[in-house]
C-alpha cells in the first residue's frame, strides 16, 4: 500500500462510516477506481476503530452513564425502570445478530460479498429501502419510547451490513424509521449499537490486516495502518455531529440520490472494462 493509498482510504472511511452511504462499499469502490487494487475486508474492519473510537469520545458522558447504570442495575432493582438500564440490554442484544452473521460468513464477507457487482447492486437497492422508510415513518417516538424489540430489529439491520453496500447505518436507521422513530432517535441507537460490533470485529482483523486476503489486495504497513485510523478518527468525529445535526432537520433522500448515483457509475464502470469487479 501506498501512503497516498492510506491516507485517502483513512479520509473516506471517516466521511462515510456514519452517513447510510457505507464506508465499505465506498472504500472498495474507492481502492478499485483510483488504486486499482482492494484494500480488503481487514483494512476497513481496523480503519473503523478509529471512527469507533469518535463516537466512544463524543458520547463519553452517555456511555459512562449507561455503562453504570447497567452495572448497578443487576445488583440494584430500583434502577432496572430507568432508560439507560434498558438502553444497556437494547445495546447488548442488538448486538448479538452481527456478531453470529458474521463469525458464520466470515469467508464470504471478505471475498464474495466484495465484488462489485454486489456492492453497486445493494447501493441502489437499499437506497430505495431508505426512501421508502423516510416516505412511510411517521417518526412518532423519541427514545424514551424505544424498546427491546426496536433493539432487536435494529440489530438485524446492522447485521445486512456485512454485505459492502448496504451500510450500518443506513440499514439501522431505514429499520429506525420502519419502527415510526425519529431520524435524531434511531441516528443516536445506531451510533451506540456500533461500538461492540465494531470495535470487536476491529481487534479480532488486526493479525489479518498485515496479510493480504488474495492476489492483488494491498497490504499496509503498521504505519500506514496507525495513519489511516487516526485520519479516520479525525474526520469520523466532525462526520458524527454533523449528522446528528443534518438529520434533525433534514430528510435522508439526498442520500438516495447520491447512492442511485454512485451505484449506478460503478456498473457503468463495470459494464464497459474500466474496472474490474473483483
Amino acid at each position: 500500500m501506498t501512503w497516498v493509498e492510506a491516507i485517502v482510504l483513512g479520509i473516506v472511511q471517516g466521511l462515510t462510516e456514519f452517513l447510510p452511504v457505507s464506508s465499505s462499499g465506498h472504500l472498495r469502490i474507492t481502492s478499485a477506481i483510483f488504486f486499482e487494487r482492494d484494500a480488503g475486508a481487514s483494512f476497513t474492519a481496523v480503519t473503523q476503530l478509529g471512527t469507533e473510537a469518535a463516537v466512544l469520545l463524543y458520547f463519553a458522558k452517555d456511555i459512562w452513564r449507561i455503562g453504570r447504570t447497567w452495572t448497578v442495575g443487576i445488583w440494584d432493582k430500583s434502577v432496572r425502570s430507568s432508560l439507560d438500564y434498558r438502553m444497556g440490554w437494547y445495546v447488548i442484544v442488538g448486538s448479538i445478530p452481527i456478531g453470529l452473521f458474521g463469525f458464520l460468513f466470515k469467508d464470504q464477507i471478505r471475498e464474495t460479498a466484495r465484488n462489485l457487482w454486489v456492492v453497486a447492486t445493494t447501493l441502489i437497492v437499499f437506497a430505495f429501502v431508505l426512501a421508502f422508510a423516510e416516505y412511510w415513518g411517521r417518526q412518532t417516538r423519541t427514545l424514551k419510547d424505544f424498546r427491546m424489540r426496536d433493539g432487536v430489529v435494529m440489530g438485524f439491520a446492522q447485521a445486512l451490513a456485512l454485505i459492502p453496500g448496504v451500510s450500518r447505518s443506513g440499514a439501522t436507521l431505514t429499520f429506525g424509521l420502519f419502527l415510526n422513530l425519529t431520524r435524531e432517535t434511531a441516528a443516536r441507537y445506531s451510533f451506540l449499537l456500533a461500538i461492540p460490533a465494531v470495535v470487536m470485529s476491529g481487534i479480532f482483523s488486526l493479525g489479518d490486516v498485515f496479510e493480504p486476503a488474495a492476489p492483488g489486495t494491498s497490504v499496509p504497513s503498521v504505519a500506514q495502518m496507525v495513519v489511516a485510523t487516526v485520519i479516520a478518527f479525525a474526520v469520523g468525529y466532525a462526520a458524527i455531529a454533523w449528522l446528528l445535526r443534518y438529520v434533525a432537520h433534514h430528510t435522508l433522500y439526498v442520500f438516495v440520490l447520491y447512492r442511485v448515483a454512485v451505484g449506478t457509475l460503478v456498473l457503468a464502470l463495470l459494464l464497459t472494462g474500466t474496472i474490474s469487479a473483483t
